[in-house]
């Protein structure tokens, strides 16, 4: 397929409630969308997932424009894509910014599902026609708020729940939680905020018979990570560690975890994160889909991608309306009462962008032609 323009868009979405992680708070996300268009007229659809600082990453919304469109959107533009998968070839000269090319990528497989009148998530070789869900829910006022929150989400079906942790939001907050639900699946996410001297209380978290430990330490460590799995009974998961199949690779080489979040953005793409879902799957290690607060279409790819076979653990996939008063896809994303998500029938991403609603959100827009 020749790509013949790309449009860009920054939209900014009020959170229906702040979301906050040992990072800050966020109130709004502004995210930028990337709308590829072939030469018989076709469109696919990507989202950048990168935050509103540099804090998750290097990348945020402002580099991640200026890297779309002065160095990435040219270097397809008037190019022959010949797979969706081969698309970040065209790209490989910047080094980095994943996330920036995963909005190309990502848009390029939603594209090419399209133009073979398939579902994206049968077009990657997805296995599941429905996908278990988890919530990931941030650092709340107080500890009670914290359980009203896991009361609603544990009602409304979801499989797992996940807290974010940070220095003095951690095994109190744990307590009280599992003392309320003793049988939950339950994990923690601390998002590198700690270092290897706090072991102690990473040793204490062992008697709460949590799910998993997301990404305790350095967000570009795997050594200290490995020297903590060997003293901890809780499986640890690595998330900002692991940028490709390779990390992956090493990561399960030197035991540094046991599990693996694969997040779109963070690995490039859909064509990177299947690498490392299938790496993962022949060494036995499970993973799951991470959520970055996307709107409706990065949501839609990671329904797709949470299909594939290597995907046995409930992800932060979860419904539209809890995040967004109004989502910038028809149907919204929603969730069953047994906590799932179907698979969606149509050709693509499966999901209609409202145009009129993106329109409205929308701060900024530029197409770049071939």
């Amino acid at each position: 397929m020749i790509i013949s323009s790309i449009e860009l868009r920054e939209i900014r979405l009020p959170l229906i409630h702040f979301f906050e992680t040992s990072f800050g708070r966020t109130t709004e996300r502004r995210i930028i969308l990337a709308r590829v268009t072939d030469a018989d007229g076709a469109e696919g659809w990507g989202e950048c997932t990168a935050g509103e600082g540099p804090f998750y990453s290097e990348e945020w919304t402002e580099t991640a424009w200026a890297t779309l469109k002065d160095f990435l959107v040219p270097m397809v533009v008037g190019r022959e894509v010949e797979t969706a998968a081969g698309a970040n070839d065209l790209m490989k000269k910047v080094r980095g910014h994943r996330m920036a090319k995963a909005a190309i990528e990502t848009a390029c497989w939603d594209l090419e599902s399209k133009r073979a009148g398939v579902p994206l998530w049968r077009h990657l070789g997805g296995t599941r026609e429905e996908i278990p869900c988890g919530v990931s829910i941030g650092i709340q006022d107080s500890p009670d708020v914290l359980l009203e929150k896991i009361e609603k989400e544990l009602t409304a079906g979801y499989q797992r729940i996940k807290i974010k942790i940070k220095p003095g939001w951690d095994i109190d907050v744990v307590r009280r939680v599992r003392e309320r639900y003793p049988e939950i699946l339950f994990s923690v996410d601390a998002n590198s905020a700690y270092t290897l001297a706090d072991a102690a209380l990473f040793k204490a978290l062992d008697e709460f018979n949590l799910m998993m430990i997301e990404q305790p330490l350095a967000h570009d460590d795997m050594f200290d990570h490995a020297e903590l799995q060997k003293q901890l009974k809780t499986a640890l998961c690595l998330d900002e560690s692991v940028r490709s199949a390779e990390d992956a690779r090493h990561a399960i080489d030197i035991e540094a975890c046991r599990i693996i979040n694969v997040k779109l953005g963070r690995v490039g793409g859909h064509a990177e994160a299947k690498r490392v879902e299938s790496v993962c799957r022949s060494a036995a290690v499970p993973v799951w889909c991470g959520g970055m607060l996307e709107s409706g279409i990065g949501r839609a790819h990671n329904i797709a991608m949470a299909t594939l076979a290597g995907f046995t653990l409930p992800g932060d996939v979860s419904a539209s309306q809890r995040y967004w008063k109004e989502d910038i896809i028809e149907p919204p994303v929603t969730v069953s009462g047994r906590g799932t998500i179907a698979a969606p029938s149509n050709p693509g991403i499966g999901f209609e962008v409202n145009r009129s609603r993106v329109d409205s959100v929308t701060m900024k827009c530029e197409r770049i032609s071939g």
